[in-house]
């Protein structure tokens, strides 16, 4: 399994997707082609989506198909060399592929070892389940299971910032409230600019940055190009 999950699309004030284009040419080897997948877009049309990442992964000479101009979706992902799926909603990212009925395909594809870059929305989806997501729920998927492609959930955008007369949840309450109802669940946080690469059994922390894994309650620093593999054994 071949796995790229990146935070954001930005980090700081860079270009669209550029901090994790060194990551994608390394995971996508000698593949030129990528199935995008834009469902997670709400406020910016599919084609203008499409274009954005065209532009983006253009530079290092990859092409974009995106999913929204196949007449058959499904043929669309059985014949992907590589599956994208960008930020934006994750409740309406779900629903649409619910709705298209491509969670078991893409999992089965991503599992035989088709490569799969996501970022935010896209990274999310990634876990065993959308559920700590940032994002409000605007759309009503028929489930919360996301691709279970790792058997934890993930944070993007991870943050704990409070702004000064803020009274309102942190990040880090509202994570609690989720290790509260599932203490056996783990929860990894993705600050902007860092992501997860698996390859195969061997899952590490790709960053700058300190990222924070949450389980039973507690929550742990995680020092970049830290080994995460034993996360994959857990059941």
């Amino acid at each position: 399994m071949q796995l790229l999950l990146l935070s954001s699309s930005r980090a700081d004030n860079s270009d669209y997707l550029a901090p994790g284009l060194a990551q994608i040419t390394e995971i996508l080897g000698d593949i030129q082609r990528v199935l995008f997948i834009p469902y997670a877009g709400v406020s910016v049309g599919y084609d203008a989506y499409q274009q954005m990442v065209q532009s983006a992964l253009g530079t290092i000479g990859i092409t974009v198909d995106s999913i929204h101009q196949f007449e058959n979706p499904a043929l669309a992902v059985a014949e992907a060399q590589a599956i994208v799926i960008g930020g934006g909603n994750t409740f309406h990212l779900l629903h649409q592929l619910y709705q298209h009925q491509l969670i078991e395909l893409i999992r089965e594809k991503v599992t035989a070892g088709t490569p799969y870059i996501g970022w935010s929305a896209g990274s999310n989806l990634a876990g065993q389940s959308i559920r700590t997501t940032n994002d409000m729920p605007i759309i009503e998927p028929p489930s919360f299971n996301a691709l279970n492609l790792l058997p934890f959930q993930l944070n993007p955008h991870y943050t704990d910032f409070k702004p000064a007369g803020f009274h309102g949840e942190t990040r880090d309450m509202r994570l609690n409230e989720f290790m509260l109802l599932n203490p056996t669940t783990a929860i990894f946080g993705l600050p902007e600019g860092t992501a997860l690469r698996r390859e195969g059994n061997q899952l590490h922390y790709v960053g700058t940055v300190t990222g924070y894994l949450f389980v039973g309650g507690e929550k742990t620093p995680v020092a970049p190009g830290a080994d995460l593999s034993g996360l994959l054994q857990r059941p």
